[in-house]
């Protein structure tokens, strides 16, 4: 009697896992060709009409999708349209870089509709918590009223990061084995993720920027240091540790100086934003009237008037951005190549000195049909990538919360 009981209640959870793994498939199709009519979603997933209708009114249900007025007719009746609900709940994407937390917040479809920017110089950990904090709870007060509110939070940073969204390492910061994903938890109860800042750029770049049409793409995000994101075959690749990336940490140059991460001669050193301020630094450039305060920008509004010196520190960085590049190409033959972060919005200038140096060192064949390009999304590519990564786990936790409940 217990094994006959036992294959009942078998037999009713596989039941229930192959229905969220179509309610799922129904949600994806909706997503993917909104506005798209029952009949549509049927022929696409292969499911029966039946089935599709059930689902599709759960869904409903749900607020995670609604009806509009009837669509084109192919011959019968004008079909409703159904359309995803992207206004259901908001998300919060942060991207916490070295001197700086961008957040946004962008609804389930990756829009943003608020965004909050602060810079700061020298803070601890706890300090910078605090700064987290505010953003984190201005976001949320600007979000408007939703079935769901905020389903959760990413949060992106220049370091390494396991696969229990433990920070490692995160050199540039100064941080060792930090914990964020609780502090942050506990304090808005919602769910967290924490991801490797070039991860989520290179997600970014997939899902809604430059990427969105190749399945092999090296993102390289340039900030203070360098970090790089992976999508091979489509997917982003995270490595067996999920450490995979941490490309600004290969050597260059055995004899160079040594780096915060404790190796010598990184590539960081020699092409990041850190890097081209150290180099403006030493050359004298200037904003205004004071000496050596040269930001990122003030190198560029110097470069646009052709000064020489802006324009020589900006040629070194992109030799230097091609050095490691090329390393990149002849080790994983990607067909795009982005370089992203604040960087990007010196790409006038380091264009050529990139393209050159990868036309002249890499091989003829690892050329072919390789394009390189800077961020679209500039530096709003790891928020909206971790943001991403939370509207995700929003879905899939809905889609299986009956089938886990049983």
């Amino acid at each position: 009697m217990k094994e006959v009981k036992r294959l009942k209640a078998n037999k009713t959870w596989n039941q229930h896992v192959v229905k969220v793994e179509n309610k799922t498939l129904v949600l994806e199709k909706i997503i993917e060709h909104s506005p798209i009519s029952r009949a549509d979603i049927a022929g696409i997933t292969g499911l029966n009409k039946g089935t599709v209708s059930s689902l599709v009114n759960e869904l409903i249900i749900e607020n995670l999708i609604n009806e509009s007025g009837p669509g084109k007719s192919s011959g019968g009746r004008r079909p409703v349209m159904l359309h995803f609900n992207q206004l259901a709940g908001y998300s919060v994407g942060i991207d916490l870089g070295v001197n700086y937390i961008l957040g946004v917040l962008t609804d389930l479809n990756g829009n943003i509709c608020v965004e909050k920017q602060t810079g700061f110089t020298g803070l601890d950990y706890d300090e910078i918590l605090m700064e987290l904090f505010h953003i984190i709870d201005a976001l949320i007060a600007a979000a408007p009223k939703s079935p769901y509110g905020i389903v959760g939070i990413g949060i992106g940073v220049p370091g390494i990061v396991n696969k229990e969204n433990d920070i490692l390492l995160a050199p540039n910061l100064n941080w060792r084995n930090v914990h964020l994903k609780p502090a942050v938890e506990e304090k808005y109860g919602v769910p967290v993720i924490i991801e490797n800042e070039a991860n989520a750029g290179a997600y970014g770049e997939k899902k809604f920027g430059a990427g969105k049409t190749f399945d092999n793409i090296i993102y390289v995000s340039v900030g203070v240091g360098i970090g790089v994101g992976l999508i091979l075959n489509g997917k982003l690749y995270r490595g067996n540790n999920g450490f995979s990336g941490e490309l600004g940490h290969m050597t260059i140059d055995v004899n160079g100086p040594t780096c915060e991460c404790g190796n010598r001669g990184c590539w960081e050193l020699y092409a990041s934003e850190k890097f081209l301020l150290q180099e403006a630094r030493s050359a004298g450039l200037k904003n205004g009237e004071e000496e050596n305060n040269a930001s990122l920008q003030t190198i560029i509004e110097l470069a646009k008037t052709g000064d020489a010196k802006a324009l020589d520190v900006l040629d070194k960085a992109g030799r230097y951005l091609g050095v490691g590049i090329n390393n990149i190409i002849h080790a994983f033959n990607p067909d795009l190549v982005i370089i992203g972060n604040r960087i990007a919005s010196a790409k006038t200038w380091l264009i050529p000195p990139i393209h050159q140096w990868i036309e002249n060192q890499t091989l003829w064949f690892s050329q072919k049909d390789l394009k390189i390009s800077f961020s679209d999304l500039l530096a709003y590519s790891a928020a909206l990538g971790v943001a991403a990564f939370a509207t995700e786990q929003f879905i899939k936790s809905s889609l299986s919360d009956e089938a886990s409940a049983l």
